[in-house]
């Protein structure tokens, strides 16, 4: 369908829309024109995608500037799925448009757009970067030229033709919209490869769709987004948990295995510079007399060959030069040295010991008399030295790497930083095992370049609430926060919260009661309750591994897993992915055989993010207790403090609006399109509490009855039974009208709310009349 927002014709890819879709562009575009920043929660299942990209295409396709759309999600089938709907968008806007010069692009990990016929085959990320190096590097690649190498496995004819194409000027892709495969596809039959392919399009595309980390993780992000226009709107998806992608890109954890591994780093390298002296002493002498002159041609450098990058934002940095006591190699080689060796005894402390940067720097200073210039240029000198060597291999400095940039990150940032050192794993253990954290507190680091640069960001989600949070913990103000309700030509999910078990007892997932066998029995009976009464697949949620590993154990011992093997198969998440991944699969087939299953997963888990259990996958969803953080966290207690201190927000209001939106977002996997249907039961009596609801957000709210916020066990069956029935029943209203509008009624509405507003102006002249008269 083809309707108007204001002046702007919009393009939608199917013949009807909802209303809250309509609501949702219509803001979008209010931000976009402002050129502002906005925050916006869409319900679960309404096509947020599909909404976003019409609007924004239209908007870039009406207006001259055409201004580059950055879609940024988390996971890669997050990622295959937008660039699908993008696909079938621009297919539609043929109909209309005819063809329209339109480049859509997916950006993701090497792994996963190699087509060499042997790095392919690898299945680790780092092996097969560090393989595409060791072959694409312009020494490496220098090396075979003046030799005449013909050994074929040395090199990657992909990359080789893009390099000729690129100086021939047509290393380029034809216009369309390339998933992840097609790109793959395209550099097949191009005999180019995929992703240097589509590095070198990021210029010229219309949409590119990547990861949150190539514009939030400033070490990706000098390399790959350096480019992209001031311009762009940029939008991040399923962007609940922002702050905390935030505030780990700009963490580093360092332990003694690490250290270990850097000090053979570091004897690797000692000798690669002798016999560099020895061979050819004039590339060091080089690269000193390049260190002398600044950093900035050293960045173009780097990003040209796509080595280690600097871990921090480096527009300072690249003013200023090396400082004298590191820009030789061997001088470099031995500060490092001495820096490695001091963090190896600063682990041999038995106690916990937290301190902020400045602190760190003076005991540094004292020890080893370190000063704080040469820490901070230490990433960039690094990756530096790992050219003129012209190592390949970089996987071998990883931990050295990680060094590096823990010198860098600790000596530029004063403020929103901690370092917590922990000897032990956990409080009981007596074998040490030392983790030094380097904490970033303070999200809006990360965030605030962000929004420097680019005019309109744009951050959504099915579960924002409570929203209020958002613009203080990321550091902006936004022209528009909004939040939608669902309308329904049916309800087709039932909020229930049980409270008490069927023997009246108060049920509760808080740490002083959740292992009280009353509380254990009585989550048990709720799981097989409805274990019996729910079709197909039932999805649980737990507020740790712990907790879930511990409440099975007994639940087992109590005999109630052999009566819940009598309903339904069992899977449970675990923390490793692969099992994970299978348990899924798994469950999938038992739900779609008729077996049906239950899977008992855990709030910020895997399967909590970006995994949809619709239709029979997910017939009811409960969630056991309030998902809240491990509160004895020395990282989250850092955390609180900060932001307590900086920002004025209270450790309980933190933390009970991030175990809110865990917890929506678990809900919320229950229900993906209005034809769906199910239930979502919060199993804890603090849900029944108003301002516990009053978090929740507005679509999940607006279902939840004052009858049915205080069940027990018992009387939530009966309700959830009388639910399933009715929704078992063929439905043949029409929701034309109610929860979707075709042009016509669409028109209808824009030209009612045309109206109300002309009335509104009318009115308010003449009211002002009236006051003057009286």
């Amino acid at each position: 369908m083809r309707f108007f927002i204001d002046e702007l014709p919009v393009i939608f890819p199917y013949e009807s829309i909802y209303p809250e879709q309509f609501a949702y562009m219509r803001d979008m575009k209010r931000a976009l024109d402002a050129k502002g920043h906005c925050l916006l929660e869409s319900p679960s299942g309404t096509g947020k995608t599909v909404s976003l990209l019409s609007l924004i295409v239209s908007y870039q396709q009406f207006h001259p500037e055409k201004r580059k759309l950055i879609y940024c999600s988390r996971t890669v089938p997050e990622i295959e799925k937008a660039l699908a709907e993008l696909q079938r968008l621009i297919a539609y806007r043929q109909r209309y448009e005819g063809d329209e010069n339109f480049l859509g692009l997916g950006l993701t990990s090497r792994r996963n757009l190699c087509v060499h016929p042997e790095i392919s085959r690898e299945k680790r990320g780092n092996v097969v970067d560090a393989r595409c190096r060791s072959i694409t590097a312009p020494w490496v690649r220098a090396a075979q030229k003046n030799q005449e190498n013909t050994d074929v496995s040395s090199s990657c004819s992909f990359f080789e033709n893009l390099e000729a194409a690129d100086i021939e000027g047509t290393a380029t892709m034809l216009k369309g919209v390339y998933t992840l495969d097609d790109l793959k596809e395209y550099g097949r039959g191009k005999g180019h490869c995929p992703y240097f392919l589509s590095r070198k399009m990021l210029s010229v595309a219309n949409v590119i769709i990547y990861s949150y980390h190539y514009l939030l993780d400033p070490k990706v992000a000098t390399m790959v987004s350096n480019e992209l226009s001031k311009d762009s709107i940029v939008v991040f998806d399923e962007a609940h948990n922002i702050d905390n992608v935030c505030t780990e890109s700009l963490s580093v954890d360092l332990t003694r295995p690490i250290l270990d591994a850097s000090t053979r780093s570091i004897t690797a390298l000692a000798e690669k510079i002798d016999d560099l002296k020895a061979n050819n002493s004039e590339k060091l002498q080089n690269e000193y007399s390049r260190l002398v002159e600044g950093l900035r041609e050293a960045q173009e450098m780097r990003e040209a060959q796509e080595l280690m990058a600097n871990p921090v934002l480096p527009d300072d940095i690249l003013q200023d030069s090396v400082p004298g006591n590191i820009r030789r190699a061997e001088h470099f080689v031995a500060f490092l040295r001495r820096f490695i060796e001091y963090l190896k005894t600063r682990m041999r402390v038995m106690h916990v010991v937290a301190e902020s940067p400045v602190s760190f720097l003076q005991h540094v200073r004292e020890i080893t008399f370190i000063e704080r210039k040469p820490l901070r240029y230490c990433s960039e000198r690094l990756s530096s030295l790992i050219r003129t060597l012209e190592l390949t291999d970089l996987a071998d400095y990883g931990a050295l790497s990680k060094v590096a940039a823990f010198a860098t990150l600790v000596s530029t940032y004063q403020k929103g930083f901690m370092l917590i050192l922990e000897p032990f794993e956990n409080d009981l253990d007596t074998i040490p095992n030392p983790v030094l954290h380097l904490t970033c507190l303070d999200a809006t680091l990360a965030m605030k370049p962000v929004f420097e640069r680019f005019s309109s960001v744009v951050i959504t989600s099915g579960t924002l609430s409570p929203m209020e949070l958002y613009p203080t913990l990321l550091g902006f103000k936004p022209v528009v926060i909004e939040s939608y309700m669902m309308t329904l030509a049916r309800n087709c999910f039932l909020p229930l919260t049980i409270t008490r078990g069927s023997d009246q007892v108060a049920i509760s997932s808080k740490f002083e009661v959740r292992n009280d066998l009353a509380i254990v029995r009585n989550y048990g009976n709720i799981l097989l309750e409805f274990a019996r009464c729910v079709p197909d697949g039932l999805v649980c949620f737990f507020p740790s591994y712990l907790y879930l590993e511990s409440i099975v154990a007994s639940w087992n011992d109590l005999g109630m897993l052999q009566d819940l093997l009598k309903y339904k198969l069992v899977f449970i998440e675990t923390p490793d992915a692969a099992e994970t991944s299978l348990a899924l699969e798994n469950y999938r087939k038992a739900c779609d055989n008729g077996r049906g299953a239950v899977l008992l997963s855990v709030a910020r888990g895997k399967v909590s993010e970006g995994v949809d259990f619709d239709h029979n996958y997910g017939r009811a969803v409960i969630l056991f207790g309030i998902p809240y953080q491990y509160t004895e966290s020395r990282i989250l207690k850092a955390r609180l403090e900060y932001l307590r201190d900086n920002f004025k927000v209270r450790e309980n209001d933190f933390l009970t609006f991030d175990a809110m939106r865990h917890g929506a977002q678990c809900v919320g996997r229950v229900l993906r399109g209005k034809s769906d249907y199910g239930l979502m039961v919060f199993a804890d009596k603090r849900f029944a509490r108003a301002d516990k609801r009053a978090k929740l957000p507005k679509w999940i709210q607006a279902e939840m009855s004052e009858a049915y916020v205080n069940l027990s066990t018992d009387m939530a069956i009966a309700t959830a039974k009388k639910f399933l029935r009715s929704m078992a029943q063929p439905f043949e209203h029409s929701q034309l009208g109610i929860s979707l509008w075709d042009n016509k009624l669409l028109e209808e509405h824009v030209a009612k709310e045309k109206m109300k507003q002309r009335s509104k102006s009318v009115r308010g002249p003449v009211s002002e009349a009236m006051e003057v008269d009286s």
